[in-house]
Parts: C-alpha cells; structure tokens; sequence
C-alpha cells in the first residue's frame, strides 16, 4: 500500500504540473497573461492524500461539492496549510448554509434565490463578508443556476440586501458534448451576462469568471475565463 500510494502521489504531482503548464500555454495562445487565469484543482470524492499531493505540487485552490465531506478533509489540512483556499462549487441546500459560510472561502454555487437568501441570513454581523459566484445554467434541464440574464439581476439584488455577502463573479458549466460551438456558446452566454451585470451593479465586482473543466478548459480560456476547475486531468478518476 506504501508503494502504491507513493506512487499515486507521484502521479498527482506530475499531472497538476502538467495541467498548469497547459493552463499557462492555453493563456499565450489565447494572446492573455497566465495570471488572468486561476487553476482549480476539484478534489471533490478524493481523499486528503491526494489533496495533499496536490498542494506539493503548488496547487492551493480547491473545490468541493459538499459540505460534510468537506469539513472532513479540510479541516485539519487548513490549520496546516493557512494559504489553502477552498471554494464550493457543487448546490448548496439551505440546512447546509450556516456550515457552507464558515467552512468555505467563496461558495460558486449560489444558483437560486432561496440560497441567497439563507447565506445572507446566516452571514449577517460577519466581519468579512462571504463571496459569492451567480451560478448561470448553461442551458440543460439536468443542472442547476439561474436560468437567464433577468434572474441572475433579481438573485443580485436578493444579495445585496445582505451586508455579509459578496458578489464576486459569475460560474457556468458547458454542456457535456462534443459539439465545440455548444461549448463556445455556453461560456459566450456568461460573458455576456458579465457584462450586463457590470452596467446594472457597477458597485460590485464580477472579474471572477469560473468556467472550464477537464475537458474544455482551452476553449473557457479563450472565451474570456479567469478561474478554471480541473479535476479528472489532475487527480484521475474517481476511486
């Protein structure tokens, strides 16, 4: 098992330099700086060690999908690792808010109302307030977010009425296809809504744009992204 997991360390390591280094070319081919793009590294479903290989590598941005699995691993890996930062990407429900907003960095999923809302509330008083990304739907039936320009405006409206809260920025997810102008069209549909947003809210920021994954990565970069996730290329399939 000692072998094995060395190994496998080894692996992670090796895949998340190679991501970076892809991440870097993709921004000079799209004619952008590499420091315009943030890389994710999606540890959701895999365990601390592999986390930990990561962040050897110099990858301390990471995201998850829930909280509980969350506060499992990243407790203690925080208190060693104080510049780590930890985003949650995947739905949000309300009884998890409260442990959402002291867990996470920036919670990328806030694709509703309702959870606007509850993350206002439960944030109320805070010192910092808590970042948040509007998650858009790309346009399937089988994934959350706001489902068009006009209530993306209403679910920014609901947060500023809340002073811990904090909108940061957008988050998208591409269609599962092979078909590239669907992709394009998906990550062209949240820069379009940065850009009505940023004329209707110009008191807030929105440069966060998170969009690209895995598979799709070199097109969200050269379609305006500034935060990609990439899980599978640096961690592997899900054990």
């Amino acid at each position: 098992m000692a072998v094995f997991d060395t190994i496998r360390r080894m692996g992670i390591a090796e895949n998340a330099l190679r991501v970076m280094e892809e991440v870097n070319e993709a921004c000079i081919k799209a004619g952008r700086s590499p420091d315009e793009v943030r890389l994710m590294a999606v540890s959701k479903f895999h365990e601390i060690a592999a986390v930990e290989a990561a962040a050897d590598a110099g990858l301390l941005l990471f995201g998850e999908s829930r909280v509980q699995e969350a506060a499992k691993k990243f407790t203690d890996f925080r208190e060693r690792r104080p510049e780590a930062e930890l985003h949650l990407i995947g739905s949000l429900q309300r009884n998890k808010a409260r442990a959402a907003a002291a867990l996470f960095d920036c919670v990328q999923s806030a694709d509703r109302d309702e959870i606007v809302r509850e993350l206002g509330r439960v944030t109320e008083g805070r010192a910092a307030p808590l970042p948040i990304l509007f998650e858009l739907n790309a346009g399937e039936e089988t994934k959350s977010g706001y489902a068009d320009e006009d209530a993306l405006c209403a679910g920014v409206e609901a947060a500023l009425g809340f002073g811990g809260l904090k909108p940061a920025g957008l988050m998208t997810m591409a269609p599962f296809t092979d078909d590239e102008s669907i992709i394009r069209g998906a990550f062209r549909k949240l820069v379009k809504a940065q850009a009505r947003l940023r004329r209707a809210f110009p008191e807030c920021r929105w440069d966060c744009l998170s969009m690209g994954m895995s598979g799709d990565f070199n097109i969200a970069i050269e379609e305006g992204s500034t935060l990609v996730r990439i899980g599978t290329a640096i961690f592997g399939e899900r054990r």
